[in-house]
């Protein structure tokens, strides 16, 4: 009971955490004031969507340029998650609101076809103002009953309408599968907001809202950017305009691109700004799923009470006061005492799983921390990408340690392999698997498709640093002292008898992955949703109790099952210690397969293979991290026990 209130008390001090983890954090750049008319750049990033999940450079669509395009400074971050930034042409001076032309494109036939593609595959155009990301406000009505403002990732290029849609502010055809016409969103309107204090002079940007709308504008006489002497019919622009029709069928087109500026006050502190951005919604979702995974965690934790307190106790004190010939007639766990420590088959594999398993749980566990605790501020773009990539780097020390001293606890001499195998095979595997994919993207001009320059930059880390931290943790472990094991290992393996069909080990080791990713489910369903829906997560307070969760349903299931075997006088423990918890990945694959018709539209054969492939990769990481937590548990487990029992 002690050790329950323990964990009850963990988590009720990472639960307080849950709600400063969304508010607060340390912003990546000190806040900038602005004077009245002090230019404020707009920044363009990308273009993506949910339907083909391929993201394209803003300038891959011909959209108006400035003079010279420069890109800005990435981090490894931002390059792994596709984003290319660059400057834009539009020129917007602080309190200025004004109406302004950006420019005049003449679309050829290929151009038109381009834009009528991007369109009808729904793609947004994302944008940066003072490393805040452009927005669209949604508004949503909760179950009480209460409509909450909330914000959507950049806005849509275009929407698809009737042929003779009366209105340019539509934003989609009611029915999708309805064939419509293109039309573009060619009018930009800037709604800015700032923050005035006393404490600072000028003043801050804390919102950037865009309203897109499609007009069909109009001009008598030449056409010029220069609005003093443009006549343009079509102003002020509202959405009661003809739209812009983009259509193949009508070859090639014309279309000004315009927009204007709205400054608005507002009293959010520039340090709360991201606030509403991370509005996660209604938070008793997420507490349903901590409730639902506590309650798993309380059950498996009072199996494991009664195993510990009554069943343990009974049979060591009946294994330490029977006659040897009475011991004799008995069964049960105390009979595989000469076997339970038998190296398993092999061996060189499950060390190497296991230590990389350490390396990826310390990865996870380390990231989502400085996560939850504001280190890893949402300002810094591809900040927790680009920690996550170089914790995992640098785990490489752990990983080896464990590795080695796992292969040698199992009697093996091939420390050399093991390390290798530690350091290359997982992460081989991982590697093949999005150079393999990242050919599909190059093939799609995608911006996601990894350079070759930052490819070369991956391996120089992975060989260059991730393999020596593996050798050098992988010395000091085959270097470290066993302790003494428990009892001794018979030289002649001792018979399993026949196991009843429920003691089978594929039956067993799936059961065992239900729990631990039914402890999960419900979280992992709003972090595919934040990546496959381009939705803002940032609840990493719920995210790290969930871990806490998992970590303690994957020894619990693991522990009960390893009981269980042992008791049946089955000594081949040791695989399906890993596999039982780890058996959770599988249950994941099997969910992003029910996600990918349930909640996607994809239909593309790129971009399908693109998601299975980066959802297998997902699974196999968490099976690994699992798999080590189940494993290293039962490992403890079977030591304590065999540790009690006095044999001669």
């Amino acid at each position: 009971m002690s050790a329950a209130r323990a964990w009850i008390a963990v988590l009720g001090v990472v639960a307080i955490a849950v709600g400063p983890a969304r508010a607060f954090y340390l912003p990546g750049v000190a806040p900038k004031e602005f004077e009245d008319g002090d230019r404020v750049e707009i920044k363009v990033n990308k273009l993506t969507s949910t339907k083909t999940q391929l993201p394209y450079d803003y300038y891959s669509l011909p959209f108006c340029r400035p003079a010279e395009v420069n890109n800005a400074a990435e981090n490894l971050g931002e390059v792994l998650h596709g984003s290319v930034i660059k400057n834009s042409p539009f020129d917007i001076r602080m309190g200025e609101s004004s109406f302004k032309v950006l420019c005049r494109k003449q679309l050829s036939d290929s151009e038109v076809k381009l834009f009528e593609t991007r369109i009808r595959e729904e793609y947004r155009i994302h944008m940066i103002m003072d490393n805040l990301p452009a927005a669209t406000k949604m508004y949503r009505e909760m179950a009480d009953g209460k409509v909450v403002t909330m914000y959507d990732r950049g806005y849509s290029l275009g929407y698809v309408g009737p042929a003779n849609a009366p209105m340019g502010g539509m934003t989609a055809l009611p029915d999708k599968k309805a064939k419509g016409m293109a039309y573009i969103n060619n009018h930009l309107r800037f709604v800015i907001k700032f923050h005035k204090d006393e404490s600072f002079t000028g003043a801050r940007i804390v919102g950037f809202e865009v309203e897109p709308l499609s007009v069909n504008h109009k001009y008598k006489g030449e056409f010029t950017e220069d609005l003093t002497q443009l006549k343009l019919e079509t102003v002020p622009v509202g959405p009661d305009l003809p739209p812009q029709r983009v259509s193949s069928d009508a070859g090639g087109a014309s279309i000004i691109f315009t927009y204007d500026v709205k400054w608005e006050h507002s009293d959010i502190r520039w340090a709360s700004r991201w606030d509403l951005y991370l509005y996660m919604g209604d938070d008793q979702v997420h507490w349903f799923s901590i409730i639902n995974s506590l309650a798993i965690v309380l059950l498996l934790t009072g199996i494991v009470a009664m195993i510990m307190m009554r069943t343990l106790r009974r049979d060591l004190n009946r294994y330490n006061e029977v006659d040897k010939e009475d011991l004799q007639e008995e069964s049960g766990w105390k009979l595989v005492h000469g076997d339970v420590f038998r190296p398993p088959p092999l061996p060189l594999l499950l060390a190497s799983s296991a230590g990389t398993g350490v390396q990826l749980f310390l990865m996870s566990f380390i990231s989502i921390l400085c996560a939850m605790l504001g280190f890893l501020s949402p300002a810094n773009r591809g900040g927790l990408l680009t920690a996550t990539v170089l914790l995992y780097v640098l785990m490489g020390i752990p990983a080896g340690y464990y590795s080695a001293y796992l292969y040698k606890s199992l009697k093996g001499a091939e420390w050399q392999k093991c390390t290798l195998c530690t350091a290359l095979f997982y992460p081989g595997v991982v590697f093949l698997l999005i150079f393999l994919l990242n050919f599909f993207m190059w093939g799609k001009g995608s911006s996601a498709a990894l350079p070759f320059g930052t490819m070369v930059a991956l391996l120089a880390m992975w060989f260059g640093i991730s393999v020596p931290l593996v050798f050098l943790g992988a010395f000091f472990g085959y270097k470290a002292k066993l302790p003494d094991q428990p009892v001794r290992t018979n030289e002649i393996p001792r018979q399993v008898p026949l196991q009843a069909w429920y003691m089978q080990g594929a039956f067993n080791i799936l059961m065992g992955g239900i729990l631990p990713f039914g402890a999960i489910f419900i979280e992992l369903f709003f972090i595919m949703t934040s990546i496959w829906l381009q939705r803002f997560y940032y609840v990493f307070g719920f995210l790290m109790i969930v871990l806490l969760i998992l970590v303690i349903t994957c020894s619990e299931i693991s522990i009960v099952l390893c009981y269980f075997q042992l008791c049946n006088e089955d000594y081949h423990w040791w695989w399906r210690a890993f596999l039982t918890s780890g058996s959770s990945g599988l249950y994941l694959f099997a969910y992003s397969i029910m996600y990918f018709y349930t909640q996607l539209e994809i239909t593309n054969p790129v971009t399908t293979m693109i998601y299975f492939g980066y959802m297998g990769i997902a699974a196999l990481v968490f099976f690994l991290i699992t798999g080590t937590v189940g494993f290293y548990s039962s490992w403890q487990f079977v030591w304590t026990i065999y540790s009690a029992v006095k044999v001669d």
